[in-house]
C-alpha cells in the first residue's frame, strides 16, 4: 500500500549546509522509523517556509546514496502570519506494509510544535 509519511524540521539560520544537513537528517529518520528503502519510495515533496532561500533542499536528497532515481520536488509553504519559521517539511509517498495508524511521522526541532500528537518524543 502506498502511504504518505509526513515529516518536518527547522534550521537555526538560512544556510545551505544547515538546510542540507537538516533535510538529510529528517529523511534518514523517516527511513529508519518506517523501515524504508529508496526503492520503496514513490516520490518526495518538500516545502520550505519563505525565509529559506539559500538552496533547494531536494538537492540534499539527490546526493543521498540510492536516491538519484527518486522523484523529488520543492515548493514554498504558504506564508501564514504567526506560522513556524525556517521550516522544512517532507511528504514521502512510499510503499509500506502497516496500517495508516502505524505510519511513523517525524517532527524534529521546533517543528515538534506542528503536531505534538504525532511527535515521536511524546510516545511512552
Amino acid at each position: 500500500m502506498i502511504r504518505g509519511i509526513r515529516g518536518a524540521t527547522t534550521v537555526p539560520e538560512d544556510d545551505e549546509k544547515a538546510v542540507w544537513q537538516a533535510t538529510e537528517e529528517l529523511m534518514r529518520k523517516i527511513e529508519s522509523e518506517n523501515s524504508l528503502q529508496p526503492e520503496s519510495i514513490s516520490h518526495v515533496i518538500i516545502t520550505v517556509t519563505d525565509d529559506l532561500t539559500s538552496t533547494f533542499p531536494a538537492r540534499a536528497l539527490r546526493e543521498m546514496k540510492d536516491y538519484q532515481y527518486v522523484p523529488v520536488m520543492c515548493a514554498q509553504e504558504i506564508p501564514v502570519p504567526g506560522s513556524i519559521r525556517k521550516c522544512i517539511r517532507l511528504m514521502v509517498s512510499a510503499e509500506v506494509h502497516v496500517p495508516q495508524k502505524d505510519v511513523r511521522h517525524v517532527y524534529l526541532n521546533e517543528a515538534e510544535k506542528l503536531r505534538p500528537d504525532l511527535s515521536l518524543t511524546n510516545e511512552g
